[in-house]
């Protein structure tokens, strides 16, 4: 039986048909004393550290909830807002970091009968008024006193009836009605709680109610409430286990999430990718859930947590790599070992039967360097998934030479969200995996001009899939929800159009290759994917983000954020002078001409159409801060362009002269 046969045929006890709150019962009733949870002291004023709930952890260390006294928690909790008058179907927004009583009010609410709406904690109170009111949200449970004034700012326009902080609030908010601190609702709830009374909330509850309204981040526009069940939540996390859970038929030497599993935490849970894959799938599975203090503590985290796997987003992976590569840089000869270790990586992983020769070169490498990464993120990690977005393949496979395994899937909010998933005991680089268990779909060429992707190993055009993880539409958006989905010719579901476009290759393996609405249309009728151009500069070292222009043009250009600290590298190695201020340095003709040799460099990869003919230097990062990544760190088309919609102008001045030249 190969794997996939396998998949199919798995039915183990971590894959059932039930509500997410029945689910985190039945595994913490499995798992009493083993841990679920770790967090950090010293980074939250927590509310719930005034009880005999939680432990204070020391400042900068690590303690542990276990499952027995999650489920005391999560218990106590749903009590508690049972109390403040949570009536089953209503709303709650969570409007939070990702730690671990989101996780906790999450479930919290979910056995009390809630439906759970997500709010990014970058929300400005105009995005927060949006948000509540499109979902009519009864309630809603925020971070700290600065999100609360986020809330209290547009409250006079929404229904709320309560608003909870995990955090302690100031003596200012004692008066305020329908203000209360998490501590408050759990100290209610465990004063109330009575288990039969709990037990019948949960058999009330149906696999086809509503679970979750989880906001799409908005990129091309306002966000969408995308109506989630518990049956969407829960199949996908079945069709997940059998690809990624312990299964009869795996070796030891296959990476698995496994209950003895620890993970790391980091990613907004407002998005449905770390809701997912980071919390519901984990806590099924039985695995302990270590949550850093922030993306950016990610060093220090790893290493305390030393967990075995963790889900990122692309841009994560980019950074982690720049992070290595900058300390390198400490010293010449440190520098051409990492340098030299780098090349051999990606020769072993490109090599199908090393000779004795590569493998010794391999052996010192990985003494040398590799280990030392790999400790760098606490030495035990067996798999990292990506998500969110794609993966340059030519850092994809460094990593893999390293001995990182990465696991590209595929997803989106619309399908719970995960569609297709590269196998730990089969991945190919390049691809997003074959799709999960149950999964139907099927490619519409239609909308992918004839001649276009030549290159494709199989057929291309947008992917439309159906089955039990994908939602029914959209939250009071009837006419969006119409539109998003094409009607079947047999007896099934109608597929909803995923707006990707994709090549199914012939051992279905699926390939991305750009957002429909993503890809660029040139004046001349060729269409230009930006990712894969925008990926592979992942690996220079004076580029630090790339976003492709060209929409309705001649030809493509780019706006290049700069790398400075790899600028004054590069310029060192060449014996040449550079500013030092990145602000002059995007004027500086000798830093562009080190930049025109990469992008000279990335231009060969590509057809002629798709080469980028000009380009402009930025100094400012793309971020979330500044409005020009969204919280997954996408870029925001639209607003990147919008704020240089000078220098893209520019670029295109003598368009028809420099097309005929």
């Amino acid at each position: 039986m190969d794997w996939q046969e396998a998949e199919r045929a798995h039915d183990g006890e971590h894959v059932r048909m039930e509500t997410l709150a029945e689910m985190f019962e039945r595994s913490a009733g499995r798992n009493l004393s083993d841990p679920a949870q770790k967090y950090k002291g010293g980074v939250y004023e927590r509310s719930l550290a005034n009880t005999d709930a939680v432990d204070a952890a020391p400042d900068g260390e690590y303690a542990t909830l276990t499952y027995e006294e999650m489920r005391e928690i999560v218990r106590s909790l749903a009590a508690g807002f049972r109390a403040l008058g949570l009536e089953p179907g209503q709303r709650v927004g969570m409007f939070a970091d990702t730690r671990m009583e989101w996780a906790q009010c999450d479930l919290a609410l979910l056995a009390a009968g809630g439906v759970v709406t997500t709010v990014y904690k970058s929300s400005s109170p105009e995005q927060v008024r949006y948000l509540l009111s499109d979902s009519g949200a009864s309630g809603v449970v925020v971070e700290n006193a600065e999100l609360l004034d986020r809330v209290l700012q547009v409250a006079d326009v929404l229904d709320v009836r309560f608003v909870v902080s995990l955090d302690e609030l100031p003596a200012e908010y004692d008066d305020q009605d329908g203000v209360y601190e998490l501590a408050d609702v759990y100290e209610q709830g465990r004063q109330r709680f009575d288990e039969a009374e709990y037990q019948s909330w949960l058999d009330d509850r149906d696999v086809e109610d509503l679970a979750s309204l989880v906001y799409t981040s908005g990129t091309t526009g306002p966000p969408k409430g995308v109506q989630l069940t518990h049956r969407n939540f829960r199949a996908n996390i079945n069709q997940m286990v059998t690809r990624y859970g312990p299964r009869p038929d795996k070796p030891d030497s296959v990476p698995q999430v496994r209950p003895d599993s620890v993970s790391i935490s980091f990613l907004p849970l407002a998005h449905v990718l770390e809701r997912h894959a980071g919390h519901f799938f984990m806590y099924n599975l039985g695995v302990c859930v270590g949550f850093a203090e922030s993306p950016d503590t990610l060093k220090e985290d790893f290493p305390k947590l030393e967990p075995t796997v963790a889900n990122s987003v692309p841009r994560v992976y980019e950074k982690l790599y720049d992070g290595i590569r900058e300390q390198a840089r400490e010293s010449a000869l440190k520098e051409r070992i990492f340098e030299w270790a780098t090349d051999v990586s990606r020769e072993v992983y490109r090599t199908e039967r090393p000779g004795a020769g590569l493998r010794f070169k391999y052996w010192l490498a990985d003494k040398l360097v590799f280990q030392q990464i790999k400790q760098g993120l606490g030495g035990n990690i067996e798999a990292l998934l990506s998500g969110g977005g794609t993966l340059s393949d030519d850092l994809n496979q460094l990593y893999h030479g390293m001995g990182l395994n990465i696991l590209e899937a595929y997803g989106l909010t619309e399908a719970a969200p995960a569609v297709a998933a590269n196998p730990a005991e089969d991945v190919k680089i390049g691809t997003i995996g074959p799709a999960i268990v149950d999964q139907e779909y099927k490619i519409d060429k239609s909308v992918v001009p004839e001649g276009e992707f030549d290159d494709a190993l199989g057929q291309t055009g947008e992917l439309l899939i159906r089955g039990p993880n994908v939602t029914e539409g959209y939250w009071n958006k009837p006419e969006a929800t119409e539109s998003a989905f094409t009607p079947a010719d047999d007896d099934g579901d109608d597929w909803f159009r995923t707006g990707d476009i994709v090549t199914e290759r012939p051992d279905d393996y699926l390939v991305f290759r750009e957002r429909a609405k993503q890809l660029v249309v040139l004046s001349t009728g060729k269409n230009v994917a930006p990712a894969p151009i925008e990926d592979a500069f992942v690996s220079s070292e004076v580029v630090e983000q790339c976003m492709v222009v060209g929409d309705q043009r001649k030809f493509v250009s780019a706006l290049l954020v700069i790398a400075p600290e790899g600028v004054r590298e590069v310029a060192s190695r060449k014996g040449v002078d550079v500013p030092s201020d990145p602000a002059e340095m995007v004027a500086d003709e000798t830093v562009r001409g080190l930049v025109q040799d990469a992008v000279d460099e990335v231009n060969e990869r590509f057809e002629k159409h798709e080469t980028i003919k000009d380009f402009r230097l930025v100094a400012e990062e793309f971020t979330e801060d500044n409005d020009l990544l969204t919280p997954t760190l996408k870029k925001k088309r639209r607003n990147i362009h919008e704020r240089y919609e000078d220098l893209v102008e520019d670029m295109y001045a003598d368009e028809e002269a420099r097309v005929e030249a």
